[in-house]
């Protein structure tokens, strides 16, 4: 395997919770107003540091969507999943575009998003419209 090289962002960033790797900058949100298994998700328009995975199918809140997960290139861990496909014409806005996890994420204060199991989702994402 070849060295890894990581991108350094300037600014509000959003950082890998295990390695500190960035991530996203906090200009790039599109959206805070996503959710996942494990309470909230933010839809970005760019990442950097991350790998993806095999493309899968997924059910979600808002239909079918056909996804890749995103991996930090410093640590491996998943950090969210990647849109490469939406099956309903008003999905479509969400075709290459990033969710981050937060709890799996720091802010850009350098904060974590702790798990309330009380709050712990079932559903993959959400969107404003469907709330």
């Amino acid at each position: 395997m070849g060295r890894v090289f990581l991108v350094y962002l300037d600014g509000k960033k959003y950082s890998c919770k295990h390695c500190e790797a960035h991530l996203a900058l906090a200009d790039d949100i599109l959206s805070k107003s996503f959710h996942c298994r494990y309470g909230k998700a933010y839809l970005f328009e760019n990442v950097v540091n991350v790998t993806v995975g095999e493309k899968e199918d997924r059910m979600m809140m808002t239909g079918m969507h056909t996804v890749v997960d995103i991996f930090c290139v410093g640590c491996g861990a998943i950090v969210g999943w990647k849109y490469e496909a939406a099956h309903e014409k008003n999905q479509k806005y969400k075709v290459g575009k990033y969710i981050l996890e937060r709890f799996k994420v720091l802010g850009p204060d350098g904060s974590g998003y702790s798990l309330n199991q009380d709050t712990q989702m079932t559903v993959n994402d959400v969107d404003p419209e469907e709330s």
